[in-house]
């Protein structure tokens, strides 16, 4: 079985609470066995996987395989070309440069659900919506990413595995996938 789940703001990618003010997936009513297929941090929303099925671990999240994803980002100011031609070259994070990506501005902005709480809103900075698909998961690496490059990340929501998008399934809700959307799940290219 294989599930998309639209996650929330302020939801942890797992079923057991660490001790924060976080919710966690153990209230959203998911088949039991089934565990999350790498994760979002709990600052982070949109598209997470989840399954009972061990080879999807491996087959989306194992380096050698570069799986796409694409992240939508709401950044502070707006970036100059040079700025999205740096992340798209990589940056260094963490002493690592990160793989080239792909990047490009969301314009006009994306009809996204409202989020809850809304991130905070300053009259005399413009803010901008980027879109970025990499083919590595790094911890909060979209954030940090964007901060390299002076744009401070103020939403992040994933929309895109492979070739399956989060489409319209609203924020806390779920639903198992159907063959073909599997086969898009998996697809690289």
């Amino acid at each position: 079985m294989l599930i998309a789940f639209h996650k929330p703001f302020g939801v942890l990618s797992r079923f057991t609470p660490d001790g924060s003010p976080h919710r966690t997936l153990a209230e959203f009513g998911f088949p039991p066995g089934v565990y999350p297929l790498g994760r979002l941090d709990a600052d982070s929303e949109g598209l997470l996987l989840l399954s009972d099925e061990p080879e999807w671990n491996a087959r989306l999240l194992h380096p050698r395989r570069a799986h796409p994803r694409e992240y939508w980002v709401q950044v502070e100011r707006i970036p100059t070309d040079a700025a999205l031609a740096a992340l798209a070259r990589g940056v260094v994070i963490q002493g690592e440069r990160t793989r080239p990506c792909r990047v490009w501005r969301l314009d006009p902005p994306p009809a996204v659900p409202p989020r809850e709480p809304p991130i905070r809103f300053r009259k005399h900075v413009p803010d901008c919506w980027l879109a970025l698909e990499l083919t590595e998961g790094r911890n909060r690496q979209v954030r940090r990413m964007t901060a390299a490059v002076g744009h401070p990340t103020l939403r992040l929501i994933r929309v895109r595995i492979g070739r399956f998008e989060l489409g319209p399934l609203a924020p806390g809700q779920w639903r198992v996938l159907r063959p073909e959307e599997r086969r898009l799940v998996a697809a690289t290219g």
